[in-house]
Order: structure tokens, then C-alpha cells, then sequence
């Protein structure tokens, strides 16, 4: 910074270490090497912080370290800011001074009743919403009713930018620190719930980003607290349950726009400029940013036609910055009135330009003026953000500038953003030196939050790794552990894909504290078992067991949890008559642990134990003899993978009655038995009930072809003993025993064979004897061979009744 601004500076510390980059004699040689970057973290600046019920040390060479919190230290609320206390805070949150003469603040035009109401509300304890477009002036109506409410709260006025926040707990966290006392702990989520609920502030919101759920979470969780939320109408709106009071800010009208301008430019305004603005008035729908930008414009065609018009006799020197312009500069147009960024660049100093470019590079974040002279080059770089300022190119945002809604992307059309790859590798490698210095504290680096997340987003694999290694401690010292996050993520991402193992196990190993300190206990593990298995390839030691011992703390809370969460166990369901009327059996749910206290119904009730009756449930047994000790043994022995066979369980309250399989089968087989006996024995009585037939007038027996009604089968018990008439010259065999086994398994040589039939072969109509007397057969040609010569008659004519029809052999 050049010293013979007369200002003081704000944000280097008077230190015996070498020049701050904002120095003149360090500024090019902290922009181009980067060699200071590794010697940053050389001076160790440990820091000792109380996260919740641990005690973390952020040591910037080997690694943060975590540690049970001591019996006796912290735990306590701590005291509340006094006046004075918070006066300073106050003058903490606004943007910095600027180097040079103060500029003047536009008026607060047509704005009178909506202040009023405001504070109306707000002196009331009512949350409000206020709504408007970028441009209309809700910043400074914040102002103003900020000025108005100071005396309305115990806790005063807090003033927070919700810029980037989608979710509460950081805003939570902000307003926990701008109430209390506390530079050396962040509180755990109950803690930090149970110590806003006591404040009683009314806090102005600004740039808010979040709605729904999220908000209302912000609400509930400080009921004494007024909310005065200024946002944008494309903002995710609240719900119906936030109870807000919503006010909308318009549009300046034409008289209050041509007095804007007036009061830009210091002078009145010609009809021609007029007429101007009350065009420009309905283009931009009377937006107060435009017209202060519209002031600007006139302000430049001033100073450029008084300068035209008083060197008019003199030559144009050789040393002039810049060219004479020709002629008399008219009136901007309509088109340039409504977009101005480009002209209004083209007319400001090549540092204010040059500041554009990194501002284009970074997303819009301008850095800290005090960088400005070490990032442009220029000893007088610093009073650029002035010049940007008083033109309508730059709006405040919390402690910081940014260039204003519609500046970048007209800036880029202009061609600003063409170089942005290079202003950023040249913004990360200064900032890889300034927030290494042992000079630079982490509230400063917290404060330049944002350029250096943009910074490390745009640099190079290189300059990342090195921004984010020097980076990281200072956002986890400073509290803003958001950025830490955000800056680690970043850093591993850029170290796996430069190479950098020793990095990428540092920022794994960053990120499992992280996660341990916020109570994430699975990232916490995985991350800090990636770190581990990243220094055991290095080799480091020291490393390795510091990675050890954060992974021990690790399983000593999962052990923890799984002593205050012991197994469910479920019992055998009651007798179905022991529930009285219901008749339904209801599972009891109890914990039997070996030796831990029972647990809370809340816990019971996240391990899955049933909250409804349940008819039938099996009892889950473990065979292990020693309670379980870690929680996925909690889980395995719960919830088996794989289910298990239940052991008998006696007594059986309602035991269902099987189906008796072996006398069904007896009964089949002794029907089948009765029904096969019952038709032999009818089979037999019909045989022995039939009569011999003898041919009518015949010399000798009548030999049939077909068989005999009643006849019988050879060896079926209850046939007839009697046989068919043999050969003379052949001898008679001996027909068996018809009751003897021989019976069924000798054949008999007289009758031919034929296949066995269980069924009795039934005659047809035409065979069935006559009941006047019998008749003799009909001749079968089929089965009657032709005769050669005649067969003398048998002695003794003798009747048989044959089974089978007699084939030809036996015939002749």
C-alpha cells in the first residue's frame, strides 16, 4: 500500500516478519515466485481450539490432532458481548474503509414508508421478508433500520450475509459468534442449539439464498430472535408455517430518479439529460443501481468535455495517459444507459481495469484492497476499489465487495474474462504466501473467504495444492470451518490428480478430524483409513500414528453408542387366551444387555423394535457368551444377515394339528384289498354256479372254440378242477391245486397262452346260455382250422368248460 495516503493500514499487523504483499518493495516478487508458499508453514502458528467433547489442535506442518476433552475444561456457557463489545463487532461486519477521500453515500430516496413499517414490525418481535431485485436499494434500507433499531434488543442489532449459505448452521454458528464471547470454541450442535435459544438480538439478514425447511429450521431455532431478511424474488420462498410479514420494494418513480442523478452529478440536469432519464426510468423499471451508474456516465462526459473544451489551444503532449478525445462526447445512448459496465470501464484508470480483470477471474469476488497493489502491479492499486465504487460497478456484500448484478457478464462480452486463467493462477500463488505468513491471522483469512475459494477453484493442479495446504489450518483455526471443508475437498481433488500422496493423505487425514468433530463418525472412518494407507506407503511414522489414534476415537464413540444402544431382544409371544378379549398375541420388546443400562425408548425405537403388536414373532437368540462390543455387532446379532433356526420353543401355546398320513395310506390299501378279493370271489361263485353244455343228439363231447361263460383262469383261486378233454395217445396231466402257488406259476401245456388279464373277459350276448336248454355254439371261421381227416370220439364223453377258446393244435 502506498503510506502517503495519510490512511492507516487496516489489515497488516505492524511485525518484525518480512514486508506484507501489499507492500511496494514485495509486490512483483510476491505475484511471481512462489517460493515463499512452502516456507510459509514453517512457523508453526498452533492453534488449540474446544470442538464439543474434544480439544483439537490445528498444527499447520504435521496435521490437526484430536483429543478427549479434559474433565474440568470448557462445557460452560461463555458471557455475552457488552457494549462496547458489541459496538466493535458492529464496525467488524461492515466493509473496510476505503484509502483516499470518502465518497457520498446516495440518498435513501422514496423509501420513508417502507422504514417505517420495518421497525414497526420488528419493535414488535414480528419476522419480516423483505423482497427486491438486485439494484433496489435493500442494502442501504438495512442501513437505515439497523440506525433505527438499536436500542430495540438486549443483544442489539446483528447484521449477518447469508451470500453462499443454503443451510443454517453456519449462519448459526456466525450469530453464536457475534453474540458471545467464545474466539477459542465451537460448540457441538445441542450446545449451539441450547445457547442461541437465548439470544435475543434482532438480526438483519442480507442476500439471504435458503427458504423452506432450511429457514424454518433457522426460525425455530431462535425464537427471540427478529429476522429482518432482505432477498431477491427468484429465492426459494418461505413455507405457510414461518408466520413472515412480507414487504416488497418497487421502483423509484420519475421524479425520485432525476433527483438521483442530481445528486450524483452535483448539479441539475438539462432537459436533453431529462428526457434521458425519465427513458432510462422506464427501462430499468426505476432500479436505483442504474441510475447511480447512470450518474457516473455523466459525471465522465463532464470531465472529458471540460478537459476538451480548456485545452482546446494547446497541442496534445507526449506524456499524456491518455488521447484527446476529438469531439464534443454526447449523451450515452439508451442501450449503453441500460447495460453501462463496458463504457464505464473503458473510462476508469488501467488499475481500476486491471482490478476488473481479477475480479472477472475470481467470479465476481474482488480481494481485499490491500491486495490489489502485490496482484496489479501498481503502488497505487488500492484506490481503484474507491473509483469502482463510486461508478456502480461494485456492491458491498458483508465484509467484502463484488462486482454489482449484471456487471461480470458484461464485462466478459467485453472481453475482461480472456485472461481469467492466468489472473488466477497469479491470485492462488499470492494468496498460497499471504495466508502462510506467520503475520497474517486466521480471522483475516477468514475474512478473504471467498476470494481464496475462487482462487483455489481457477489456479492449476500446482498452485491449488499449495493454496490449499496453507489454507486449510487458517480456516480451521479461525472457526469458519465451512471454507476448511470447502478448501480440503479441493486440495485432495488437485494432490491425487498432480501426484501428491504426502498431500493427499494430509487433507484425507484433515478431513476424518472434520468429520470426527462434527460427529459424522462413517466419513469419519473412511477418511481417516484413506489417510492411513496413503502415510504407511510413505513410510511415515509420526503420521501413521497420529491417523491411529483419531481412528481410536473413532471406535471409542461407536463404542460408546453401542453401550447406551444395547441389543434388542424379543420374547415369546403370550398364550393366545392370555390377552383377554383381543385373543392376539403382542410381542414384548425388553434389552437384556450383559452388563450396560437399558436404553432409552428413543434408541430401541432407531434399532428397528417393533412399536404395533406383532401376531407372530420369532425370538432372535445369539450364540455369543459376551455381550457385543462394537456396532456392527449390534447390528449383526439384531439383524442376521442370514436367518437362523429357532430352536423349539415349549410350551407351544396353540399347536396346529398335522395330518395323519400313515392311516389314510392303510385305509387306501385295505379298500383296494377288498374291492380285488370281491371280485375273485364273484369271479369263482359265477363260475361254479354254471352248467356242463352237451351238444343235442351228439356221439361224443363238443369241443368249443369260444370260451365258456363262468369260465375261470388256470391257478385263480376258486376255479374248477375239472380239465378238458385230452388226446387218447397223450397223457393226461395232472392239473394242479388251484389254492397252490404252483397254481399261478406252471401253464398249462394243453391251453395255448395268451396275456394275463386282471379283468374277467365277459362273453358276448350271443354265447349266453338260453334258459330253455343249451344251444350249440355258431361255427368260427377265424379259429376253426379246415378237417383232413376224422378224429375218432373220446370212450367216455366228458362236459369241460374251458377258459380259452382250444387252438388248432389242440383241436387236431
Amino acid at each position: 500500500m502506498d503510506r502517503t495516503q495519510g490512511q492507516p493500514e487496516p489489515v497488516e499487523q505492524p511485525a518484525t516478519a518480512p514486508v506484507p504483499p501489499g507492500a511496494p518493495a514485495t509486490s512483483a516478487a510476491a505475484s511471481a515466485a512462489p517460493a515463499p508458499a512452502s516456507a510459509g508453514p514453517a512457523v508453526a502458528r498452533v492453534v488449540t481450539l474446544t470442538a464439543g467433547d474434544f480439544t483439537l489442535t490445528v498444527n499447520p506442518v504435521d496435521g490437526s490432532e484430536i483429543e478427549p476433552r479434559r474433565p474440568g475444561t470448557g462445557g460452560s456457557a461463555p458471557a455475552k458481548r457488552d457494549a462496547a463489545g458489541r459496538a466493535a463487532r458492529d464496525a467488524a461486519a461492515r466493509p473496510p474503509l476505503l484509502p483516499g477521500p470518502a465518497a457520498p453515500a446516495p440518498p435513501l430516496l422514496a423509501r420513508e414508508e417502507e422504514r417505517e413499517r420495518l421497525v414497526r414490525l420488528l419493535g414488535r418481535g414480528r419476522s419480516v421478508r423483505l423482497t427486491g431485485p438486485a439494484g433496489s436499494g435493500r442494502s442501504a434500507l438495512l442501513d437505515a433500520v439497523a440506525a433505527d433499531c438499536a436500542r430495540l434488543a438486549p443483544d442489539g442489532v446483528v447484521r449477518l450475509s447469508g451470500y453462499g449459505h443454503q443451510q443454517p448452521g453456519e449462519l448459526l454458528h456466525a450469530l453464536y459468534d457475534a453474540v458471545y464471547e467464545a474466539s477459542q470454541e465451537r460448540p457441538e450442535r445441542t450446545q449451539l442449539l441450547a445457547r442461541v435459544r437465548d439470544i435475543g438480538a434482532i438480526v438483519l439478514l442480507d442476500d439471504l439464498e435458503m427458504g423452506g425447511a432450511p429457514l424454518d429450521e433457522l426460525l425455530r431455532a431462535t425464537p427471540e430472535c427478529a429476522y429482518l431478511l432482505a432477498a431477491t424474488p427468484d429465492t426459494r420462498a418461505p413455507s405457510d408455517d414461518s408466520h413472515l410479514e412480507e414487504v416488497f420494494l418497487a421502483g423509484l418513480g420519475r421524479a425520485d430518479c432525476v433527483q438521483l442523478l442530481e445528486a450524483g452529478i452535483g448539479r441539475a440536469l438539462t432537459e436533453e439529460e431529462t428526457a434521458w432519464a425519465g427513458d432510462l426510468r422506464f427501462a430499468s423499471e426505476g432500479l436505483p443501481l442504474r441510475f447511480v451508474q447512470a450518474a457516473a456516465l455523466l459525471r465522465q462526459r463532464d470531465e472529458r468535455n471540460l478537459s476538451s473544451a480548456g485545452d482546446e489551444d494547446e497541442e496534445p503532449g507526449v506524456f499524456e495517459e491518455r488521447p484527446r478525445d476529438a469531439a464534443f462526447v454526447p449523451l450515452p445512448t439508451l442501450a449503453e444507459g441500460a447495460a453501462p459496465a463496458e463504457l464505464l470501464a473503458s473510462r476508469v484508470s488501467e488499475s481500476a481495469r486491471a482490478a476488473l480483470r481479477i475480479a472477472c477471474a475470481l467470479g465476481g469476488e474482488l480481494p481485499h484492497h490491500a491486495h490489489l497493489p502485490a496482484l496489479v502491479g501498481d503502488t497505487h492499486a488500492d484506490a481503484a476499489v474507491a473509483e469502482l465504487l463510486g461508478c456502480g460497478l461494485l456492491t458491498p456484500v458483508g465484509t467484502r465487495y463484488r462486482l454489482a448484478a449484471g456487471v461480470a457478464r458484461q464485462l466478459e462480452e467485453a472481453g475482461y474474462g480472456d485472461s481469467a486463467a492466468e489472473e488466477a493462477r497469479t491470485a492462488a500463488r499470492h494468496y498460497a504466501w499471504w495466508t502462510g505468513h506467520a503475520s497474517v491471522t486466521p480471522e483475516r483469512v477468514a475474512a478473504e473467504a471467498d476470494a481464496v475459494l475462487a482462487a483455489l477453484a481457477g489456479a492449476d493442479v500446482v498452485a491449488a495444492v499449495l493454496l490449499a495446504r496453507t489454507a486449510a489450518p487458517a480456516f480451521a483455526a479461525s472457526r469458519h470451518w465451512e471454507a476448511w471443508e470447502r478448501v480440503l475437498r479441493s486440495g485432495a481433488e488437485a494432490a491425487r490428480k498432480a501426484g501428491e500422496v504426502a498431500e493427499q493423505a494430509y487433507f484425507h487425514h484433515e478431513l476424518g478430524v472434520l468429520a470426527l468433530c462434527e460427529g459424522r463418525l462413517d466419513r469419519a472412518r473412511a477418511e481417516l483409513e484413506a489417510s492411513i494407507g496413503l502415510k504407511g506407503a510413505l513410510a511415515d511414522k509420526r503420521g501413521t500414528v497420529a491417523g491411529r489414534r483419531a481412528l481410536a476415537l473413532v471406535a471409542d464413540r461407536e463404542k460408546a453408542g453401542v453401550e447406551v444402544s444395547p441389543p434388542l431382544r424379543l420374547e415369546p409371544p403370550a398364550p393366545a387366551g392370555a390377552e383377554g378379549a383381543t385373543g392376539a398375541a403382542e410381542a414384548v420388546t425388553a434389552a437384556l444387555p450383559a452388563a450396560a443400562p437399558t436404553a432409552p425408548q428413543g434408541v430401541q425405537a432407531a434399532l428397528g423394535a417393533p412399536a404395533a403388536p406383532v401376531p407372530s414373532v420369532v425370538p432372535v437368540m445369539s450364540g455369543r457368551s459376551e455381550a457385543p462390543t462394537t456396532l456392527t455387532e449390534v447390528f449383526e446379532e439384531a439383524f442376521p444377515p442370514t436367518p437362523k433356526p429357532a430352536p423349539p420353543v415349549a410350551p407351544v401355546p396353540a399347536p396346529r394339528k398335522q395330518p395323519r398320513r400313515k392311516p389314510a395310506l392303510l385305509a387306501a390299501a385295505g379298500a383296494l384289498t377288498v374291492v380285488a378279493l370281491g371280485t375273485v370271489m364273484a369271479l369263482a361263485m359265477a363260475g361254479s354256479d354254471e352248467d356242463p353244455q352237451t351238444p343235442a343228439g351228439g356221439d361224443g363231447p363238443a369241443v368249443s372254440s369260444t370260451p365258456t361263460p363262468g369260465a375261470t383262469v388256470p391257478g385263480v383261486p376258486g376255479t374248477s378242477g375239472n380239465d378238458s378233454a385230452s388226446d387218447p395217445g397223450t397223457p393226461a396231466s395232472e392239473a394242479p391245486d388251484p389254492g397252490s402257488p404252483e397254481s399261478a406259476l406252471t401253464p398249462d401245456p394243453n391251453q395255448p397262452p395268451r396275456p394275463p388279464s386282471r379283468k374277467p373277459v365277459s362273453p358276448p350276448p350271443s354265447q349266453k346260455p338260453s334258459p330253455t336248454g343249451p344251444k350249440p355254439p355258431s361255427p368260427n371261421p377265424s379259429t376253426t382250422p379246415p378237417t383232413t381227416e376224422p378224429t375218432p370220439p373220446a370212450p367216455t364223453p366228458t362236459p369241460t368248460a374251458t377258459a380259452t377258446p382250444a387252438s388248432p393244435s389242440a383241436t387236431a
